[in-house]
C-alpha cells in the first residue's frame, strides 16, 4: 500500500501531459482582440442611426472595467449644427434608475435603512394606502427597487411627471394610489416606485437625492459632466431631443428637474456614463482585489441579481437569425437576462420624449455596450444586443476563466493516480467519508476497465476544466477515443473527493 506525496504525483501528472489551467489572457490581449472588430461596430451603429432617423447618437464599448472605444454620429443640436460626440450630454431617462438604486444600496450598506423596511417608515403618506386586495403585504423598499409594489405600469404617464415639485408629489400620494396587483405578486414597471425611492434617499440622508447621488456616486467615479437640470449643461454640450414626424425632425421640449428625476432625469455624456457601466462590469469576476468604488463589488452584484421574474421568451431570435430562448428578470434598477447558451446580460434601457438609450454588459465575458440617441424612444436595445452578439461571433472572445481552488488542482492530480490503481485508493486519504459507500471498489474497477477498453491506451490527459472552485472535469484521450472524468469536492477542510463520474465521449 502506498501514499504518494503530492510532489511525486505532480511529477507523474506532468509526465502524462497534465496542466492545471491555461494562462488567462491579459487585458491588452483581449483589447486587441476586440479592437479588430471596432470598424464593424462603427459601421453597424452608423447604418442603424440612418435607418431610424436619429438626429444624433453617441456610443461606447466597455471591456474588463474600462471604456475602450467611443464615437459620435450625426448632430446633437440640429438648429445650431452641433455634432454629437462622446462629450455630448444626452438625457438618459430610465438608465437613471440604477443610480437611484445604488444610492439606496449604499445607505443600506451603511446601516441607515433595510431593504425590507416598510416604505411608510420614510414616506408617511404611504401608510394608509388602499391596496389591490386586503391580503396584500406592506410595500417595502425592495418592492420599489424590483417593480413589485403593485403599482400599475406608468409609461408614458410617468415621463410627463419629471419636473413636478415635492408638494405636488405629496399631494398626489395623499389622494391615494391606484393599484393594479397585490403587493409582491407580479412584476410591473413603475416610475412612481423610483420617485418614492428618491424621497427615501432624502429622508434618510438629509439631503436631496440629486445631491446625495452627486456626492456619493458621481464624484467618486469621476463623472464630472453629469447633470440633473438641463439649464446647467453648457449649451455646446447639450444634446437636444427630437421626434421624427412626417419626414422631418420636430424639436421636443426638455423637462426641468424635479421629484421624478430619480426615475429618469439624468443628463450625461458617453465618457461619463461609460465609467459607471465599467464599474458595474468590474464587479466580475469575483476576486480578492481591494474595493475601489462607491459601493462594494458584492453590492453591485446584488443589484444585478434577478430578484423579480419578468419574462420567458421561448422563441427569442437574435438579429443574426439565431433562435435562442431568453429568460428575464429585474434586479435593483436593472434588467437581467440569461439566454439558451447561458450568457448572462444585465443593463437597462431609457426613453423619454426626444431621447432613447440603453446599456448592456455580458458579465462572464467582461464586455459591454452603451448607446444614446436624441430621437423619441429610440430603440437602442436592439442595436446593442446586435453589437454584443456580433463582437462575440467575430472576435471569439472567451468567457472569464473560472479559477479553481488549489485543493481542486491537487485532488485532480491525485485522482489521476487513483484511477490507475483503485486498490491503493483508500490509503491515499483523498476521498470523503461517503465515497466508497457510493462507489464500491468492485464498480470502480469495472468502470475503469470498461473505459480503458473503449478508449485504448492513454495518450493525453487534458487540463481540468473547473465549473467552480470545488468542482470540475477533465478529458482523458486514448488511441481509440476519449472519456470525461468529473469530480466534486466536499465542504470540509481540507476538501475531499465526494463524487466521481466518467462517461465515454
Amino acid at each position: 500500500m502506498r501514499n504518494l506525496p503530492h510532489q511525486r504525483i505532480l511529477g507523474i501528472a506532468l509526465g502524462l501531459g497534465l496542466f492545471f489551467q491555461t494562462q488567462a489572457q491579459t487585458f491588452e490581449e483581449r483589447k486587441q482582440q476586440v479592437s479588430q472588430a471596432l470598424p464593424l461596430v462603427d459601421q453597424l451603429f452608423k447604418e442603424y442611426a440612418e435607418k431610424n432617423h436619429f438626429p444624433g447618437m453617441s456610443y461606447g464599448i466597455v471591456l474588463d472595467g474600462k471604456l475602450i472605444h467611443t464615437k459620435g454620429v450625426g448632430m446633437a443640436n440640429l438648429e445650431q449644427n452641433i455634432p454629437a460626440t462622446p462629450q455630448s450630454a444626452f438625457r438618459i431617462a430610465s438608465m437613471t434608475k440604477s443610480l437611484t438604486a445604488m444610492a439606496i444600496v449604499k445607505l443600506r450598506d451603511e446601516g441607515k435603512l433595510q431593504m425590507d423596511d416598510p416604505v411608510w417608515k420614510y414616506v408617511p403618506e404611504m401608510k394608509n394606502q388602499k391596496y389591490a386586495t386586503k391580503d396584500s403585504p406592506t410595500i417595502t423598499v425592495r418592492n420599489l427597487l424590483t417593480h413589485s409594489a403593485g403599482f400599475p405600469e406608468d409609461n408614458p404617464w410617468g415621463d410627463r411627471q419629471l419636473g413636478i415639485s415635492e408638494k405636488e408629489f405629496t399631494d398626489f400620494l395623499k389622494k391615494g394610489i391606484s393599484f393594479s396587483t397585490a403587493v409582491d405578486t407580479e412584476y410591473e414597471y413603475s416610475n412612481l416606485g423610483f420617485a418614492l425611492l428618491g424621497a427615501i434617499i432624502k429622508k434618510v440622508s438629509g439631503i436631496a437625492y440629486q445631491e446625495y447621488i452627486n456626492q456619493q456616486i458621481l464624484k467618486p467615479l469621476g463623472m464630472n459632466h453629469t447633470y440633473w437640470e438641463y439649464t446647467k449643461v453648457p449649451q455646446k454640450e447639450l444634446a437636444l431631443g427630437y421626434r421624427w414626424l412626417d419626414g422631418k425632425w420636430i424639436p421636443q421640449p426638455l423637462e426641468h428637474d424635479g421629484v421624478y428625476g430619480a426615475m429618469g432625469g439624468l443628463i450625461t455624456t458617453m465618457e461619463d456614463y461609460g465609467k459607471y457601466v465599467a464599474f458595474h462590469q468590474a464587479a466580475w469576476p469575483t476576486s480578492d482585489a481591494p474595493e475601489v468604488g462607491p459601493i462594494k463589488r458584492s453590492s453591485v452584484r446584488e443589484m444585478q441579481k434577478p430578484w423579480q421574474f419578468n419574462n420567458l421568451n421561448a422563441n427569442y431570435q437574435y438579429q443574426s437569425g439565431k433562435k435562442c430562448a431568453m429568460v428575464s428578470a429585474y434586479g435593483y434598477g436593472l434588467r437581467t437576462s440569461v439566454d439558451c447558451e447561458g450568457r448572462r446580460m444585465v443593463g437597462h434601457s431609457g426613453g423619454l420624449p426626444g431621447f432613447g438609450s440603453h446599456w448592456y454588459i455580458l458579465q462572464d465575458y467582461g464586455l459591454g455596450v452603451v448607446s444614446f440617441a436624441n430621437n423619441t424612444y429610440s430603440p437602442m436595445s436592439y442595436i446593442n444586443i446586435q453589437i454584443l452578439d456580433t463582437l462575440l461571433a467575430t472576435t471569439k472572445l472567451e468567457r472569464y476563466p473560472i479559477q479553481p481552488a488549489k485543493v481542486l488542482e491537487k485532488r485532480y492530480v491525485q485522482l489521476v493516480d487513483a484511477v490507475k490503481n483503485w486498490e491503493n485508493a483508500k490509503s491515499m486519504n483523498i476521498f470523503a467519508i461517503n465515497f466508497f459507500d457510493d462507489y464500491p471498489m468492485s464498480i470502480l474497477g469495472k468502470d475503469t476497465k470498461n473505459f480503458q477498453e473503449k478508449i485504448g491506451k492513454v495518450v493525453k490527459i487534458h487540463p481540468i476544466k473547473p465549473q467552480n472552485k470545488l468542482r470540475g472535469s477533465f478529458i482523458v484521450e486514448g488511441e481509440k477515443g476519449k472519456c470525461e472524468i468529473s469530480l466534486t469536492l466536499s465542504p470540509e477542510t481540507p476538501a475531499l473527493i465526494q463524487e466521481y463520474h466518467f462517461r465515454v465521449l
